[in-house]
Order: structure tokens, then sequence, then C-alpha cells
């Protein structure tokens, strides 16, 4: 038989050779199924693992940074466990091991999962599946579109939505135990990637997020995940782009999916469509890298909408599924062959295919040799998996707060354009505004310049608005997966934030301040700086609330533009507060827009403590010199009371922010209890 090579460039289709299992197999312009009636042996116990067999003894080389296994002696039925239709890729000479992986099995029994509808719970989307997954293994779930073959992969992971109740059981190794933090990984069908970073990169701070430990110890658990997903020659290049470089392609982007969730080094890898939009060739490579892994010891569990007949040839154990219903489970091309072990292809409907499917099936030797499977797989336990420890908070926030500043500082469409585009909004107000001097009649005129340069880069700051999307969609993937959650993201979020937000006030500040004539005192510069930073943390809290809310670029951008136009209306300038309506305008919009209290303290720091002659004897103070274009306080510390409010402001968006993200945690964690354990006891399911 020839083998597969796991190298790309080595790689040879398995249908070249004639003696392959997957050159054996028809075309593919024929439905392939089994004679109606027909019998075959039942699957052998010797399939099953001996849980006393399984223990693996890792080692590592002193002077070298490989970590190399070596298996203890095991039972010839553990041996069989990697019985699948295709041998494992070997390594080539001279290459470095993959660490060998403890894997672990698991049953599902019976699982039913409905969805709520119109009326509760009415709609079946899995009826009554049963199967298992042992390690060394890749078990594929296969079937048309909306046949239930993400949702059943959800069921088994325990991460079904809100909308959906499961029934039946399922057991880890064994024993109805929930899966620990680091003892599964889940690849949803499109993961949040950052382009910004290199693929090394991207996984390095991954691992980050996930290990405890030191920082120096992720590297070897990097270098693995990269060597076990075949991206070394990519390792170096970026992700998603950027500038005028050229990202990944798609399935190499795929396989940095995968290969986030290996830095954990998971006994279980659950894949919700590693095929997606992939072409034929990227697709069997992608499967021949699987495979790869498959034969490290973990356990894969996968679905698959369709493939071709050399990737069919590559899974060991296959779950058809349509219409929720269970046409097929077993060895994969045990479904094509006919009693003699030949393959047998009958030419008719899809439609008459799946009903005859469904008819033989459940009362099939092969279905009652699953059950018998599953009774022996569940009657004794094996080792429960345990977690292998967090990051610790602090890491964290540190983490995330200097991977977001190394994403500001390459992003430059998002964060580098934005500070050219203040510059240039903050140049053409200043120069329309220019040469104002100090009488009494450029109070009026400054008060626009100050309402102008608030409203107009608040405004230009929802430029932000995708940049800030990207980031909760990477927040959403990671804390999905419990590598994030939202006190960490929200506080890396603001301190790296910090940073490019005070870059963006100094500058503009500066130019506005000495083009417009503002009084030159050091003190009052630095109110100004410090006035106009707060203003940019308040609307980047609000910017962050509403896409939170929308989580989609173009209603959140509708709306902030919105929420805009009606604060700049009620701040007091196109009319005073005080001759502005009550109700709604003044109570409660004027109190929630934040240009209020920031034009009011910058005004204030202009005005208050100065003076204008009127004529050659009188003198007015500068807060009647205001009082009919803006309202503002006679108190001398007013303008630091608008500063705390503004203060509080942000605070109190942060807040809101958090109250959002946590209440998602809260609710995914919940899900994820109530799936696993039994509703009447509250012990594991």
């Amino acid at each position: 038989m020839e083998e597969i090579q796991p190298q790309s460039d080595n790689y040879r289709s398995s249908s070249s050779s004639a003696s392959s299992p997957a050159s054996r197999v028809p075309s593919s312009n024929f439905f392939y199924l089994r004679k109606p009636g027909s019998l075959r042996q039942p699957i052998s116990f010797e399939d099953s693992p001996e849980w006393e067999d399984t223990d693996i003894e890792v080692r590592v080389d002193e002077g070298g940074d490989s970590i190399n296994a070596a298996t203890t002696p095991v039972s010839p039925s553990l041996s069989k466990i990697n019985s699948g239709s295709l041998p494992s890729p070997p390594l080539p000479e001279g290459a470095v091991v993959a660490r060998k992986i403890a894997g672990a099995s698991i049953v599902w029994k019976d699982l039913t999962v409905t969805i709520k509808g119109k009326r509760k719970y009415s709609e079946k989307v899995v009826k009554s599946s049963n199967g298992y997954a042992f390690p060394g293994t890749m078990t594929v779930i296969m079937g048309p579109a909306k046949s239930g073959k993400s949702t059943l992969l959800r069921a088994i992971a325990g991460r079904l939505p809100h909308s959906a109740r499961m029934y039946g059981e399922v057991f880890v190794n064994g024993a109805k135990s929930h899966m620990p933090y680091g003892s599964y990984g889940f690849v949803e069908r499109e993961s949040a990637l950052i382009g910004s970073l290199t693929v090394r990169e991207f996984l390095y701070y991954s691992a980050l997020l996930q290990l405890p430990g030191f920082f120096c110890h992720r590297k070897g658990v990097v270098e693995d995940a990269i060597h076990a997903m075949s991206l070394s020659d990519y390792a170096n290049k970026l992700i998603g782009g950027h500038c005028y470089m050229k990202g990944l392609p798609r399935g190499e982007r795929r396989r940095v999916s995968i290969a986030r969730e290996l830095v954990m080094r998971p006994h279980i890898l659950f894949i919700d469509e590693p095929l997606y939009h992939l072409d034929s060739v990227s697709a069997l490579l992608m499967m021949v890298t699987l495979k790869k892994l498959a034969s490290t010891g973990c356990t894969l569990i996968f679905t698959i909408y369709q493939s071709s007949t050399e990737v069919f040839g590559l899974f060991d154990r296959i779950c058809l599924l349509s219409n929720g219903n269970t046409l097929f489970f077993g060895e994969t091309l045990a479904c094509l062959q006919d009693d003699h072990g030949d393959f047998s292809s009958v030419n008719m409907d899809t439609a008459v295919a799946i009903r005859t499917l469904e008819a033989t099936y459940k009362t099939s030797a092969d279905a009652a040799a699953v059950e018998t499977m599953i009774l022996r797989l569940t009657e004794k336990e094996g080792p429960l998996l345990k977690s292998k420890g967090k990051a610790s908070s602090a890491t964290r926030i540190a983490v995330l707060t200097w991977r977001s500043l190394l994403i500001m500082s390459r992003e430059w469409k998002y964060y580098w354009l934005r500070l050219i585009l203040y510059m240039f909004l903050t140049l053409c107000i200043g120069t329309v505004f220019s040469n104002l001097g100090h009488s009494l009649s450029s109070v009026v005129t400054r008060v626009a310049a100050v309402f102008v340069f608030i409203s107009f880069t608040s405004l230009l700051s929802i430029a932000g608005v995708p940049a800030l999307m990207k980031e909760i969609k990477i927040y959403a993937c990671e804390e999905s997966n419990w590598h994030s959650g939202a006190f960490v993201f929200l506080l890396g979020q603001l301190l790296s934030s910090i940073p490019f937000l005070f870059l963006i006030s100094i500058s503009s500040s500066l130019v506005f301040y000495f083009l417009i004539g503002l009084r030159d005192e050091f003190s009052l510069l630095m109110y100004f700086v410090l006035n106009f930073f707060i203003c940019l943390l308040v609307n980047e809290g609000l910017m962050l609330v509403i896409a939170a809310l929308w989580q989609h670029v173009f209603w959140s951008i509708l709306t902030l533009v919105c929420i805009h136009v009606v604060m700049m209306l009620s701040a007091g300038y196109f009319r005073i507060r005080n001759a502005l309506p009550r109700p709604v305008w003044t109570y409660p919009i004027s109190y929630i827009a934040f240009h209020t209290y920031s034009i009011q303290g910058l005004l204030e720091n202009e005005y208050l403590g100065t003076s204008f002659a009127v004529g050659q004897v009188r003198t007015i103070s500068g807060f009647q010199a205001l009082r009919s274009a803006y309202d503002i306080s006679v108190n001398s510390n007013s303008k630091w009371e608008n500063l705390l409010v503004l203060f509080l402001m942000a605070l109190a968006y942060r807040l809101v922010l958090f109250v959002l993200l946590y209440f998602r945690v809260k609710k995914n964690t919940f899900i994820h209890k109530l799936l696993w354990c039994d509703p009447d006891t509250n012990n594991p399911r």
C-alpha cells in the first residue's frame, strides 16, 4: 500500500495508486449504498480501548527544544485503535517527532437536540443519535445542508446555543463527566484571526492567554502546533495581509485556526467544517495534515458537507446524517462494501437512497454493533480528564494590552489613517477660525470654533468602528473557548487605547489651540489636552457599547451618527441649554451628551477670570461676555466638575460594556453547565 507523505511539497494523491483504499472507491457519479438486507460481520470489540493501557510517558531531551514521547507497552486491543481505511502518514527522516497526546474516548447515546421555535422546543434537529470516537482516529459527521451536523457536533462538545435543548448522554472515557478547560478544543466554521500578526506571533499570544506558567515555556508549544499543522513555511508571514503585503491563502488560515486550539494539546479536538470554502487540493492537504495529527493520539471529531473520494478514504469512522436521522455509523469503507468486501454502487435517486438507508440501518447488524460497543465503552470508567490550568488575569491583561498595541502600530488603515484625518480636520478648522484676536466681538466665533472642533472630531471617531468591531469579534471567539473574559478584555482594550487616544488628543489640541489663538498659558493648554483626551475616551466607550449591541458595522455606524447628531443639537450651541425644551431635549438628552460637558469645560477654561473692555470706562467679565452665546457656570471650579463628569461618563460606558460582555460570558457558562449536568440532581451527566 502506498503511503501518503505529510508534506505538501511531496504530496501525491492517493488516487494515483490503484492499490490504495481511496483509489478503490468508484467514481463519485454514483450514490454508494450497501445492498439492502446484506449482512456484514459486526464491529469487533477489539476496537475498544483498555483504559489501563493508555498511559503515555513523555520525556524532554536535554539540550534540545523538541519534545519526544515514548508510549508504554499496550495491549493488542489498543494497537488496533487506529484501524482506519488508511494508515497514519509517516514522518520523513530527520523530522522532529510530534509529541504524543493521551487521547480520550467519547460516546454519545440517544442524543436528541431540539431547537426552540414558535412552539417550545418542538423542532428536533438531531434525533436519537448514537456513536463513539476513539483516540488516534478521525470521526466525521457528514450529511447534506440542514441535516444537523454542526448541531450534533456542538451537542457532543457541550456548546449548544441557548435556544437549544439536549437530551441523552455523553460519556468521556466511560464516565458522565464534563470536559474541563484545556482538555478539548473547538474550532468554529469561521474563526476570527488577527491579520496584522504573523502566524507565530498569533499562536504565541494565544498560548500566553491560555497556558499558565512562564512566558519562555510557550515557545516550544507554539512550535509544536506550527509543526503539527504544517505551517512552518508560513510561520513568519502575516495572516491577513498588511498594507500592500498579501495575506495567507484560505487553506492556511484554516490551519492557523486549528493550530490555535492545539497549543493547549487537547485530548479531543472538535472542528466544524475543516474544509469550509477550500478547493479540492487544499481540502486534501488539510485532511492529510489532520490524519497526521490524529496519529499523535488526539481524538478528532469534525463535520463535513461533502468530500472527494481521496478525502473520503482518509476517514476512520463516519456518522451519516439526514434530517437529523442517523443513516449510518461505522467504519468509513464499511458503508460502501457488500458481503464479500467489494464496493457496491447503486445508481438511484438521492431521496430514494436516503429513505432506503433510514429503513435499513436501524435494524441492521451495524446499528446493533454500535449499541453493543457503546455498552462496552460505558460499563467501565476510565481516567477523568483534568484541567491544565489557566493563565492568571494579570497575565491576560498584560498580553491583551501588548497585543493590541502591536496591532495598532501595524493597522495603518484603522489607526494611523485616523490620526492623519484628525490632523487634517484640525488644520481645516484651525485655518478657518484663525486670527480671531481677543476682542469682545471674537467671543461668539470662538465658541463656534470650539463647538465645531469637539463635534466634528467626535463624529470622525466613528471611522474606528470597523477596528472596534474586529476586536469584539476576536474577543467573542477567544471567550467562547475561555481564553479571555469580560474584565480582562475590557481592561486590556482600555490600556492599549490610551496611548493612541492621547497621541490624537495632544497633536490635535496643539494645532487647534495655537491656530485659534487661545490663552497662552501652559496650565490652560494642559487642561485643553486633558479635556479632549477624556472626551475621546467617552466616545470610544460609546462606540464599543453600540458595536457590542449591534455586532454589525453598518448598523453600528448608522446608530452612532444618529446619536452624535442628537447630542450636537442638545449641546447648547444652536440654542442655549436654559432655552431648550425641558422635556426630552434638556432632560435627559443635554445631560447625557458628552459634548455639553466638554465644550462647557473648554469655554470656562478660556473665559473665566478674563474681562473685556466696553468703551473706555466699562469692563465686563468673560462670564458676562459669554452668557449670550453659551451657558457656563460662574464658579471657577466648574471646569473641573465638567472634567469629572466626563471621567465618570467614560467609566459608565465601560461599565455598561462590561455588563454586556459579562452576561454573555455568564450565559455561555450557564449553558455549558446545563448541557453537562443532570437538571434534577445538578450532577455531571
